[in-house]
């Protein structure tokens, strides 16, 4: 679990840069209610917050599988951090670009904006997406994709003083997510289910044996297409997500064993819980999300909304939005 953050450090830190726009950022501030704006440069100066202090590095660990494979994590951690969360990405596209999009002038990355909030931020590459190989098989599967984040989670654990980390999934990734924390709980202190698209009452057939692994190019169109809402997200934004997307991932990943997602069961898990979707988001709809917040296993639990966003919403002007949400269930007392 976390440690607490005081709350009005961090909307410093994370509302204004990405709630401003870049040449605006610098006089982002909040004016108390009855109290005048500054009227001098004098007065400004005096009134500003302090400048937010640079984002750690990013870095690049390899964590061996079960089976010896490597796995490629990416980290940014601050110093002497308050608690640690495990980021997994979703079905086509790997952690740089879902939670460490790199765009000047628009504020920090998820990940960073974690590390701003004093909390390490870990996001792994599944196998065949971004810096992780394929293994000899050409496919993923759900039980290889756990078994992999449970490997990290493990390792993460090891990094932080024997302290479980959080762990958010966002999309495909809640699901991988979900059947992690029903396995081992003990490697999860508070899980985030994000986006996510399933109907838990679905049942899904064995699949015959194909042949190998299509391998297909991915493209920009299918990387633009999760920003739904017009003006949601700038065109810069949007083309660095699609120029990053396409250089991390540039072959589609393939999947296989989807009856092993049948697993999924909602009673089984008992670690604390945030369900956190966008009002617009398409593929997490409501009477889906209600089952599956009604049927949790852990009292603990929550369900928020982000107003305004849709399956993105982490990399939208709503983002603060989505940081409040896991920040304060994180740092809720239990």
């Amino acid at each position: 679990m976390v440690r607490p953050v005081t709350r009005k450090l961090l909307i410093g830190l994370l509302v204004c840069p990405l709630a401003c726009a870049a040449e605006t950022a610098a006089k982002c501030v909040e004016t108390p209610a009855g109290v005048a704006a500054p009227e001098t440069e004098a007065a400004a100066a005096v009134e500003a917050p302090p400048e937010a202090p640079a984002a750690p590095v990013r870095e690049r660990f390899e964590v061996a599988a079960d089976d010896g494979h490597t796995l490629a994590v990416w980290a940014r951690v601050p110093a002497d951090p308050r608690g640690a969360i495990v980021l997994l990405h979703g079905r086509t596209w790997s952690a740089r670009p879902d939670f460490d999009l790199q765009v000047g002038g628009e504020g920090p990355s998820t990940m960073e904006a974690f590390a701003a909030a004093g909390i390490a931020a870990y996001a792994l590459d599944l196998r065949g997406y971004g810096d992780t190989p394929r293994d000899a098989t050409g496919w993923n599967t759900p039980d290889r994709a756990t078994a992999d984040l449970v490997a990290v989670l493990e390792w993460v654990k090891s990094r932080h003083e024997d302290q479980a980390p959080a762990l958010l999934g966002w999309s495909l990734g809640s699901l991988t997510s979900q059947l992690a924390a029903q396995n081992r709980p003990e490697l999860i202190s508070a899980l985030v289910l994000y986006g996510y698209p399933r109907d838990p009452d679905r049942r899904y057939k064995a699949e015959r044996d194909e042949g190998p692994p299509a391998a297909a190019a991915t493209t920009a169109e299918a990387a633009a297409s999760d920003f739904i809402i017009p003006g949601n997200i700038s065109q810069q934004a949007i083309t660095a997500f699609v120029e990053q997307s396409l250089a991390a991932d540039p072959i589609r990943s393939d999947w296989r064993g989807s009856d092993q997602w049948n697993a999924l069961d909602p009673s089984k898990v008992t670690v604390p819980t945030l369900v956190l979707h966008g009002g617009a988001d398409p593929y997490a709809p409501v009477p889906n999300l209600a089952k599956l917040v009604s049927r949790l296993g852990t009292k603990d639990r929550a369900w928020v909304t982000i107003a305004g966003g849709d399956h993105a919403a982490h990399l939208e002007n709503v983002a603060p939005r989505f940081m409040d949400a896991v920040l304060s269930f994180l740092d809720a007392p239990r």
